[in-house]
């Protein structure tokens, strides 16, 4: 994969982020009070249903239990936590509890995919959560141990999910779409008795809770999560895990614009040093060895003949030390 591929995956890529980063500013200005695990259900289960009518296939074998676990960790459980968490925490405080996330994939792909732990990286998690932590603590942050928990359980739980879902793959002949499709259906199905029973319904349900429902399945799960998952396919774990970060930068960006929030110089220090972090984690362009003329095969125009070492280049999107 050359520089230029590896370049365009993680800016499609860092759109779901971007997106999940309006998550905070709608949950609380948009959706019903004190429902968040009615919220989780509504943004999963009818994005994975429509994905399911388009894809027309259901899991097979060993893919009915894989499909549970990846369903569970990447939206039920991570739904459940992160909606708790933006409710009993500020939008960029939980942001910032959020940001261990990289450092859990760190340590469960070195367990789960044999890669090696880098100091490269572990300056880059460093870095990351420092820049987190001045983009959005201010004076007045309020934390809450609930918000903080949930936050920590999100984080574990979507790690879990990236460093599992790199492990096992897509099933042959199963498109993203439909993969997609399973872990919102199988999330929303398991969200759905325990928000009926735990919370119940809202007594009323306005328009502006409508949008706001819309806008969290439609593009907060079904557009975002199916970009997800194809970052997840093409780039190393730990690369797609630090493009979380650019979640707060856009919570604070939202912030900023929408509710006439100011930024201050530490804040917007805390901005670069996020984005310094995101990008030296991302996997560069591989290079590959020059060969004689002569020991190559003829190749057509715009097609890179092979190295000739008998063996398969390492591809760009696995360096060493990285596999999200």
């Amino acid at each position: 994969m050359s520089g230029h591929r590896v370049a365009a995956d993680s800016a499609v890529t860092a759109l779901a982020p971007a997106v999940w980063g309006s998550t905070y500013l709608v949950t609380t200005e948009f959706l019903p009070p004190d429902r968040p695990l009615l919220a989780a259900t509504v943004r999963a289960l009818p994005a994975g249903l429509i994905l399911l009518l388009i894809g027309r296939k259901l899991p097979r074998g060993i893919w009915w239990a894989r499909a549970l676990v990846l369903g569970v960790l990447n939206i039920g459980a991570f739904f459940t936590f992160l909606f708790l968490a933006a409710y009993h925490l500020p939008g960029g405080v939980a942001a910032l509890v959020g940001s261990v996330q990289p450092m859990f994939v760190l340590i469960l792909s070195a367990l789960l995919l044999g890669d090696r732990i880098k100091a490269v990286h572990v300056v880059a998690c460093v870095l990351g959560a420092t820049g987190v932590g001045l983009l959005v603590l201010q004076p007045n942050a309020g934390l809450n141990t609930t918000g903080v928990i949930a936050g920590l359980l999100a984080a574990v739980s979507m790690a879990c999910g990236i460093v599992l879902t790199k492990r096992w793959g897509r099933p042959e002949g199963v498109g993203l779409l439909t993969f997609t499709g399973w872990q919102l259906t199988v999330g929303g199905l398991v969200l759905a008795p325990v928000a009926l029973f735990g919370e119940g319904l809202p007594e009323a349900v306005t328009g502006r809770n409508l949008a706001g429902f819309a806008y969290l399945g439609f593009v907060g799960a079904l557009l975002a999560y199916a970009v997800w998952f194809r970052g997840v396919e093409r780039l190393p774990a730990l690369a797609v895990s630090f493009l979380g970060f650019i979640s707060p930068l856009a919570a604070t960006a939202l912030g900023y614009l929408v509710l006439d929030q100011t930024l201050t110089p530490l804040q917007l220090a805390g901005a670069c040093a996020v984005v310094a972090a995101v990008v030296v984690a991302q996997p560069r362009g591989g290079r590959r060895e020059p060969a004689k003329p002569s020991q190559l095969p003829q190749a057509s125009p715009g097609e890179h003949p092979p190295v000739s070492t008998g063996r398969p280049a390492p591809a760009a999107s696995r360096p060493s030390g990285v596999t999200r």
